[in-house]
């Protein structure tokens, strides 16, 4: 990353960011590989807290998306950040207990504006997580330095995003402006990328232009790069779609899969099954193996699970 920004100037700022999230990585890495020990394992409150996407959350959902926020907040760089486990988008700006500096004049020394909102997934998977199975940290970063991103202090009957009840002059709803800046296409993105917690620590990154992907070295407690330049496999042999949902599935895409079992498809290969039921585990795999991963629409979910 430090290369990259000594040849791109424009990116200093990213290179702040994407520093803070390797730390919050690392961090969740220690929560996640030491949660029997500690005994934050279990769903949040005892469970029945349920996040913005309707799943029900873990204890480390909570304890990671904390994690995530502080790392950005503190970079300086970013003005909104919205979660997964969040119902609306959050202002990080907020200043208090942080010592402010300024000179003589009483101007602030440091005056940097929020530029970036971010948006993650502090832990994908973490359904899995009591089992010890591979779970992971979704990031992407937009550049918001023209947007006017209104977040008022909440107010009762203000709070939520989703709510219908919501008047258009409440002064605790989000500003379009704010939403238009946190929902934005993928295509927009100017940084994104994932760490996976697994029998080692990844952290995949993409600037738009390639993919790379670092492991944790625990000796030295850094991301050293060891997948430069990663590319899909033009031909792989592993399909990973969850088959207990087969008989939702319309009747094109059974044919498909069923095809690909019995080595009927253009590479006349028998595909075989691996699905482990967390995004970033299975989306690794592919990068790394090739295939298919998906979570296709069916009956029950017409749009499909996946969301960017």
């Amino acid at each position: 990353m430090c290369e990259i920004a000594r040849a791109n100037p424009g990116l200093n700022d990213l290179e702040t960011l994407i520093s803070s999230i390797q730390t919050a990585c690392k961090t969740i890495n220690s929560l996640v590989t030491r949660a029997h020990i500690t005994g934050i394992v279990g769903y949040a409150d005892g469970g029945g807290s349920i996040n913005v996407q309707g799943e029900e959350q873990k204890t480390l959902d909570v304890l990671t998306n904390d994690v995530v926020k502080r790392a950005l907040r503190f970079t300086g760089k970013m003005g909104v950040i919205a979660s997964e486990e969040e119902e609306a988008p959050v202002d990080v700006l907020e200043d208090e207990g942080v010592g402010q500096y300024s000179d003589e004049a009483g101007d602030a020394i440091i005056d940097e504006a929020g530029r970036y909102t971010a948006v993650f997934d502090p832990l994908d998977g973490s359904s899995n997580v009591d089992a010890g199975i591979p779970t992971g940290t979704i990031f992407g970063i937009f550049d918001m330095s023209a947007a006017e991103c209104v977040l008022p202090e909440v107010q009762e009957g203000c709070d939520d995003l989703y709510s219908p009840a919501v008047e258009d002059d409440c002064e605790g709803a989000v500003s379009e402006e704010c939403m238009a800046a946190t929902l934005q296409p993928g295509s927009s993105l100017v940084a994104s990328g994932y760490c996976l917690y697994s029998s080692s620590t990844f952290f995949a990154l993409t600037l738009g232009a390639g993919v790379q992907i670092f492991t944790l070295d625990p000796h030295i407690g850094e991301f050293v790069l060891t997948h430069p330049n990663v590319a899909v496999p033009q031909r792989g042999a592993i399909y990973s779609l969850n088959e207990a949902n087969r008989k939702a599935w319309d009747a094109p895409l059974r044919t498909y899969i069923e095809d690909l079992q019995d080595g009927n498809g253009e590479s006349g290969e028998r595909y075989t099954a691996r699905y482990i039921g967390s995004m970033v585990g299975d989306v690794h795999r592919t990068l790394l193996y090739g295939g298919i991963f998906g979570y296709p629409a069916d009956s029950k979910n017409a749009n499909g699970k996946l969301r960017l």
